[in-house]
C-alpha cells in the first residue's frame, strides 16, 4: 500500500509539472487541435489481410459526419463469444461490439448492463435508423421493454436449407428442390459414396446442428412450432430429434460422413456433395462466391421468425465506451448510409470490388483479401447486389420477410437469474456431448441415456420448471 502512495505521488507530481510546462508554451497543442475519439469495433469474422486499408478509407469518410475513427477488431467465429467475454468482464473500455443470439449472448450481456440502453437515441439521432429497421426486429431486441442493441435488417426468419454442389447435381440429375428432410438425402448420398470416392457425401463440421420444428430457447430446451401449447421440452428427448440422431448414425457408419465430423472446422477445399447452411432469398449466390464454385439450395423446414432469429444479428454500444453519442453515431450512419454500409461490406471499389451498374457489383480476385460476413454489419437493404443476383433481391428479401411464420414463442424472454448454475452445469453437459450425438460418430442410443442422466444430474429439469412458469405467465399477455 505504501509502494502504491508513493507512485500516486510520484505520478501527480509528473502529471502537474507536464501541465504548468504545456502552459509556459504559447499555445496548448489541445488548444490547437481538438483530439478526434477513436472508435473502438469488435466485429466477428477472420481476421482479413486488407482490414487496415478499408479502415483508413472509412476514418476519411467518417471523420468529419460524426467527428470520429474507428478501429475494427476482427474475431473468428470459433473464438468471438469467449474473447468477448473476458472483455467484457475485465471491463476493457471499447465502444461497439457484434452481439446477437448465438454469440457474445445479446440477452445476458443486456441484463447483466454490458450495452448501453438505446431507446432515447432511437427516437432522437437515430430516428432514421429506426424507421429502417423491420418492426418485428425492435420487438425482439426488446429486453425489459428496452432497446440494447441495433439488430441488422435482413432476413427475419431462419432457414436452414441443404446446400449442393451443383456440378454432381447435374451430373447426377438429382432433384434437389424435392428434397427436405434427413432421410430423403439417402439415395444421392449413396451414389456419390459410390462414383465418387474423393467427394464427401454429407459434409459436418463441428457447429453442425439439426433442424426441427422446435423453437430453441435455450439449447437443449424449446417448444414446438407447430401448436400453441408452449409445453417446454428437452428437444434431444423428443421423437423427431432421435429418429434425426438415429439418421445420422446410420450415415456415419456408412461413410457418408466425414469421419472428424465432430471436430471439423470448415475446410472450403473438401469436395462434398451437400452440407447445411442457415440461409435467405439467394443465399446461393454468396455461397458460391465463398466457395469458389456453384451450389444451389433447398429449405429443409418452413422458416420461422423467433426470439433468436430477430436477435441473430446485432450491433450494441458498450457500457464502458468513452463516446457513447458517437458510437451511436456511427452505428445510425452504418444502417443508412450506404457509401459506408458498402465500404464496410464489400470493400473498396476499383480494389475489392467494381461497379457494373448503379447499385450492382462484381468482385475483383483482391475480395479474398476482404471477405467479411455481410449479415453482422448493419442494414443489408442498402447494400449492393452482386453479379448474378437480381435487382429485386431486396424485394424479394422483404417478401420473404413478410411469409416467414411466427414461432408460437416469440416475444417470450427468459429470465435465467434463479437457475443460473443449472444452466451453467447444463452447457457444460452439451460442450461434451452435442457435437458427437450430431456427428453420428457415437451410438445414440447409448449416448442419448448417458447425456440425459448428465443434463438431470446438472439441474435441467429445474430449469425446464422454471421456463414452464414463466411461459405460463407471459402466454397470459399475449
Amino acid at each position: 500500500m505504501l509502494k502504491f502512495k508513493k507512485l500516486l505521488a510520484l505520478t501527480v507530481g509528473v502529471v502537474m509539472t507536464t501541465s504548468l510546462l504545456a502552459g509556459c508554451g504559447k499555445k496548448n497543442a489541445a488548444e490547437d487541435k481538438k483530439e478526434v475519439p477513436n472508435l473502438i469495433w469488435y466485429t466477428i469474422g477472420a481476421p482479413q489481410k486488407d482490414t487496415e486499408k478499408v479502415e483508413e478509407e472509412i476514418n476519411k469518410y467518417i471523420k468529419d459526419k460524426i467527428g470520429a475513427t474507428v478501429t475494427i477488431k476482427q474475431i473468428d467465429f470459433g473464438d468471438y463469444t469467449q474473447k468477448m467475454q473476458v472483455i467484457v468482464n475485465s471491463g476493457e473500455e471499447y465502444d461497439m461490439t457484434f452481439t446477437c443470439s448465438w454469440a457474445n449472448d445479446y440477452l445476458l450481456n443486456a441484463r447483466k448492463g454490458a450495452f448501453l440502453p438505446l431507446d432515447d437515441f432511437l427516437k432522437g439521432d437515430g430516428k432514421a435508423t429506426y424507421d429502417a429497421v423491420d418492426k418485428r426486429f425492435w420487438e425482439g431486441a426488446k429486453v425489459d421493454n428496452k432497446i440494447y442493441g441495433i439488430p441488422t435488417n435482413k432476413e427475419i426468419g431462419v432457414a436452414p436449407m441443404w446446400v449442393f454442389t451443383k456440378e454432381y447435381v447435374d451430373k447426377y440429375n438429382i432433384p434437389y428442390k424435392d428434397i427436405h428432410k434427413l432421410e430423403d438425402l439417402e439415395p444421392w448420398l449413396k451414389l456419390i459414396k459410390e462414383k465418387e470416392p474423393n467427394v464427401v457425401p454429407l459434409y459436418i463440421t463441428d457447429g453442425f446442428s439439426l433442424a426441427n420444428n422446435y423453437d430453441t430457447l435455450l439449447d437443449p430446451i424449446g417448444v414446438s412450432y407447430e401448436n400453441n401449447d408452449l409445453k417446454v421440452v428437452n428437444i434431444f428427448n423428443t421423437e423427431e430429434r432421435q429418429k434425426d440422431l438415429k439418421t445420422m448414425r446410420k450415415y456415419y457408419q456408412l461413410g457418408y460422413i466425414n469421419k472428424d465430423a465432430a471436430t471439423a472446422k470448415d475446410d472450403k477445399a473438401v469436395k462434398r456433395l451437400v452440407t447445411k447452411g442457415d440461409g435467405q432469398p439467394y443465399a446461393e449466390v454468396l455461397w458460391s462466391k465463398d466457395l469458389g464454385y456453384q451450389v444451389v439450395a433447398t429449405p429443409i423446414i418452413d422458416a420461422y421468425v423467433t426470439n433468436g432469429s430477430t436477435t441473430g444479428a446485432m450491433q450494441a454500444v458498450s457500457a464502458t465506451s468513452k463516446h457513447p453519442k458517437e458510437a451511436m453515431n456511427f452505428l445510425n450512419l452504418l444502417n443508412t448510409d450506404a457509401k459506408l454500409r458498402n465500404l464496410v461490406n464489400y470493400g473498396i471499389e476499383g480494389t475489392h470490388y467494381t461497379k457494373i451498374g448503379d447499385n450492382k457489383i462484381k468482385t475483383t480476385p483482391e475480395q479474398k483479401n476482404y471477405s467479411v460476413p455481410y449479415f453482422s454489419l448493419g442494414n443489408l437493404f442498402i447494400s449492393y447486389t452482386l453479379d448474378g443476383e437480381p435487382d429485386t433481391k431486396w424485394d424479394e428479401f422483404k417478401s420473404f420477410n413478410d411469409q416467414s411464420k411466427a414461432s408460437p414463442a416469440l416475444g417470450f424472454k427468459f429470465n435465467p437469474d434463479s437457475v443460473t448454475s443449472e444452466i451453467a452445469g447444463v452447457n457444460n453437459v452439451l460442450q461434451e456431448y452435442k457435437k458427437p450425438l450430431y456427428s453420428g460418430s457415437v451410438d445414440p442410443d447409448e449416448y442419448t441415456k448417458k447425456f440425459n442422466e448428465k443434463l438431470k444430474a446438472a439441474g435441467i429439469d429445474k430449469v425446464i420448471a422454471e421456463m414452464q412458469k414463466q411461459m405460463d405467465e407471459w402466454k397470459k399477455t399475449k
